[in-house]
């Protein structure tokens, strides 16, 4: 994550009167605070060396540059909706013992027009026309731009092909796609070794149940059969887990919806803040998912205090996300760093909270609550519980969800630095397709490690599969927070109290969002499996 700032909290040459543009609620969202500048880029107008201004740079006003530099700032501007970039200068370290520092003094654009539309802009900076900032001393600065319009071939409609180039090269998209076929021969040998493993187990499971009813009723009863009296046996602490999979819930169906929008062309390179409000507004209006979810999964699990489920499901996820949210906002606020929302922002999302996800979910909870739903259970669930025997340390809550996790975080770790990049580095993604196949695959691999570790946990004669299967799907979120930190020191350039604050404060906010969705996609899948062997065998 690059700290951003306004252009002119340095001591650039400001015109008279500083425009502030006018931005939606997704651009104030992605740090963009916008201003007029001073350049005058009028169409098919070439300009040789213009003077912006002559400025006296003081003491301070050097050093504010200097440190710029030493950090590798850069400035970003908009022309015709088209991003620019260059940097405000540059370090010479030809000898290590005393760097020279230099600004930057003289831009050149270069404009490519087809007939009366804008196609492309670049910025470059002449390395020959430089101001030593090296030491605190008073510099005078002829700040000057200039213009060459050139004609091009290429339509404007193609204009955005070039920001979306680098992430479809063909090196990028050879790594794409192995990991992609990487993905889906761990997905292939998964689900074929589980298949081939479950089936024939169960298959001779079923043959020995079937033939011990026919031949001896007597006779002990052992592995998942045994526990047929407890499988069903309502989990502890229900309204948290209704809570839990009607939050996963509402995550699933977001990224299902950010997707279709990504697939169908929304999401295009420069499309400033469409992200932030399509998370924002389709959030709000899915909340009604989670009301629903929770609530009629807690009345199926026989829970009375349906006011206490309905404020846990509406503060499991949105409480930490609501405590991190403040903290960072008032670090990037002492940071005056244009990532802090100003107020008026604040407001509006309080409102889009208080008017449209509050009553979509409470709506979406009583709705659920009045369902006529019953939990479907095969086997009738005894009066007192089974004593759980005692199990080595591998088959225990920790090492399972290590094992559940490591798998489907290794058909997606490869796609996880290119997503990093574009998130933290500022870079493009665009290959949303092959991004949705790995997601697919996630979904898949999640899903069938979740079965075959419950089918395993039931063999062992261990009946609480209700929360361990909620746990082994979701620590596939575990494993990405973990990449977060490998990342941070290993593969960025990120350093100093926001940024890290920033990284980690966020991220551990999506990988929760992960955890709780996947969570609720291992749960889903396992309750699917544990009903369906159960309803193949003749139950007492």
């Amino acid at each position: 994550m690059l700290e951003t700032y306004r252009y002119f909290d340095l001591p650039f040459c400001s015109p008279g009167d500083v425009k502030d543009k006018s931005e939606a609620l997704g651009e104030v969202l992605n740090g963009d605070r916008l201003v007029s500048a001073p350049y005058k880029l009028e169409f098919l107008v070439d300009k040789d060396s213009e003077v912006i201004c002559t400025k006296k740079l003081s003491k301070k006003e050097v050093s504010e540059f200097r440190t710029a530099v030493a950090k590798d700032y850069y400035f970003q501007m908009y022309y015709d909706d088209l991003p620019v970039w260059g940097f405000l200068g540059k370090v010479d370290t030809t000898d290590p013992a005393d760097n020279k520092y230099y600004l930057f003094k003289h831009l050149h654009f270069e404009i490519l027009y087809n007939k009366d539309r804008v196609i492309e802009i670049s910025a470059h900076t002449d390395p020959n026309v430089l101001v030593d900032i090296t030491d605190d001393k008073e510099a005078d600065v002829d700040f000057v731009y200039s213009v060459k319009w050139k004609e091009t071939t290429i339509p404007f409609e193609n204009r955005m092909q070039k920001y979306s180039h680098s992430s479809s090269l063909p090196r990028h998209l050879e790594i794409h796609w192995f990991s992609i076929i990487n993905s889906c021969v761990t997905v292939l040998l998964l689900t074929g070794f589980l298949a081939t493993i479950l089936m024939r187990v169960l298959k001779n499971d079923f043959v020995k149940y079937a033939h011990d009813e026919e031949a001896a009723d007597d006779q002990e009863e052992s592995g998942w059969k045994y526990i047929h009296g407890d499988v069903f046996r309502f989990p502890k602490h229900k309204s948290l887990f209704a809570a839990s999979l009607g939050c996963g819930t509402q995550l699933f169906t977001l990224a299902n919806f950010i997707f279709l929008l990504a697939l169908v062309g929304v999401f295009y390179p420069y499309n400033r803040g469409a992200l932030f409000t399509a998370l924002l507004v389709i959030y709000a209006l899915t909340s009604g998912v989670a009301g629903y979810t929770s609530s009629s999964f807690y009345r199926q699990l026989e829970g009375t205090n349906w006011v206490r489920n309905l404020l846990l499901t509406g503060s499991l996820f949105c409480g930490p996300l609501f405590v991190t949210f403040c903290f960072l906002n008032t670090v990037a606020i002492a940071y005056r760093s244009t990532a802090a929302l100003p107020f008026g922002t604040i407001v509006v999302i309080f409102l889009i909270w208080a008017l449209v996800t509050s009553p979509l979910f409470v709506l979406g909870g009583i709705a659920g609550k009045s369902s006529k739903a019953e939990f479907q259970a095969p086997c009738r669930t005894t009066k007192y519980p089974r004593e759980i025997p005692s199990l080595p340390w591998y088959r225990r809550t920790l090492p399972q969800m290590a094992m559940a996790g490591f798998l489907p975080f290794s058909a997606i770790y490869i796609e996880l630095y290119y997503i990093f990049a574009s998130v933290w580095g500022h870079k493009i993604y665009t290959i949303y397709s092959i991004l949705f196949v790995v997601f697919i695959i996630l979904l898949i691999v999640t899903a069938f490690i979740t079965v075959a570790l419950t089918y395993f946990q039931l063999a062992a004669e261990d009946h609480g599969w209700w929360w361990r299967s909620f746990l082994c799907g979701g620590s596939t979120g575990l494993f990405i927070y973990g990449y977060c930190i490998y990342y941070y020191y290993a593969r960025s350039d990120m350093s100093g109290f926001m940024q890290t604050s920033f990284f980690f404060g966020y991220m551990a906010s999506v990988c929760y969002g992960f955890f709780l969705m996947l969570g609720g996609v291992g749960f889903r899948a396992a309750l699917f499996f544990v009903r369906h062997i159960y309803r193949s065998i003749k139950c007492e």
